[in-house]
């Protein structure tokens, strides 16, 4: 006779704010498996690419998801413009960049702010949206948007930036850098940070590679993939390197964010010093998409790949995405083997879920 329990973590759950659901078989405090359930919230985005034309649905990926609505849709533009053979112009590839960069950095920071909370440090929480709030304005102020950018569109970008705004940009990009230092130390050094996740929710660097693991998931493990490496958009001209931790745990995936935050800084930077002059869009007016496309993009959360399959019309034939909460699923299961149950929280923050990017 099996002395185990089954427990409901979620659909909703204080630490987590959307539905994911997990059932937990435990034996005493011990997880010995979590088993999944998706599809809480499916919004049926294959059957809108058959409804709406190719150019409308650059507006239907970026809502996606809300945090990392800018990249998907940047990856869907770019996967259009390769299918259509067309180049966008280099001032649009620099912002795009620019833009790609402060997403990722919102969305770290975002997760900071959560991982404080649920570790029980309110101020330290408020101090991290206070922070990423300055950024939020700088997206409003450059685009129009706070959530929903709308400036990315098949062949560039709907408006361009001045100069006197971009040099305002660098300039508070530098107050925001020194704002985000002061507080990713507590991240680096805290005692009670460092109980809650250093050895917790352990994954090496075989098993993050063989359960297909994305993102700081992967790169927390030791294994230097990130997308960006591909040099898509303006990534090919720049000087980084992917950010790594060996430890395979939950503090190691932690500090991978924050040190992508700084990495992120630094691309933004060196995107406004160099930036083009010149037009922010070609037309495409005439021109369809014709064939099949995969790109990949890194996204704050890791790897996304879009596919398309297209047929000469004004409406995609196929349109489909893997996301990367869909990705980090299997690891994240892996994980929760053997965790004692405080830690199930902790170890499901840690991989960034997005349960709206998942159910597409």
């Amino acid at each position: 006779m099996s002395n185990t329990t089954i427990i409901p973590f979620g659909p909703q759950h204080p630490v987590l704010p959307e539905p994911i659901h997990l059932d937990l078989e435990l034996d005493d405090e011990r997880v010995v498996q979590a088993l999944p359930s998706i599809g809480y919230v499916h919004r049926g985005l294959e059957l809108l690419a058959e409804r709406h034309d190719f150019i409308e649905m650059a507006n239907v990926a970026e809502r996606i998801c809300g945090i990392c609505s800018f990249i998907h849709g940047q990856g869907y533009c770019q996967a259009i413009e390769q299918l259509m053979g067309v180049e966008a112009p280099p001032r649009a590839v620099y912002l795009r960049t620019v833009w790609g960069e402060i997403s990722r950095i919102q969305s770290h920071i975002l997760w900071l702010g959560l991982s404080a909370d649920a570790l029980g440090f309110e101020s330290l929480f408020q101090h991290s949206w206070r922070i990423r709030e300055m950024l939020v304005d700088i997206i409003e102020e450059t685009t129009g948007g706070r959530v929903i950018f709308g400036v990315c569109k098949v062949g560039g970008i709907r408006k361009d930036v001045n100069d006197e705004t971009l040099r305002s940009v660098r300039r508070r990009i530098g107050e925001i850098r020194s704002a985000f230092d002061e507080i990713a130390n507590i991240f680096r050094q805290d005692a009670t940070v460092k109980k809650r996740t250093v050895g917790v929710g352990v994954l090496s660097a075989e098993d993050a590679h063989a359960l297909g693991a994305v993102g700081p998931v992967l790169r927390g493990s030791g294994i230097a993939r990130d997308m960006r490496q591909l040099g898509y958009a303006a990534f090919g001209d720049l000087d980084w390197e992917p950010v790594v931790e060996q430890a395979g745990d939950c503090y190691a995936r932690c500090i991978v964010r924050v040190r992508e935050v700084d990495q992120s800084f630094d691309l933004i930077t060196q995107c406004l010093d160099r930036m083009p002059a010149g037009e922010i869009s070609v037309s495409v007016k005439g021109k369809r998409p014709t064939g099949e496309a995969m790109f990949r993009l890194e996204q704050p959360r890791g790897e996304v790949c879009y596919y398309f399959s297209a047929n000469g019309q004004k409406n995609l034939e196929r349109f489909r995405v893997r996301t990367p909460t869909f990705a980090n699923i299997a690891p994240l299961v892996h994980m929760l083997k053997g965790c004692e149950l405080a830690d199930v929280p902790v170890i499901v923050l840690t991989i960034d879920p997005c349960v709206s990017c998942n159910e597409r």
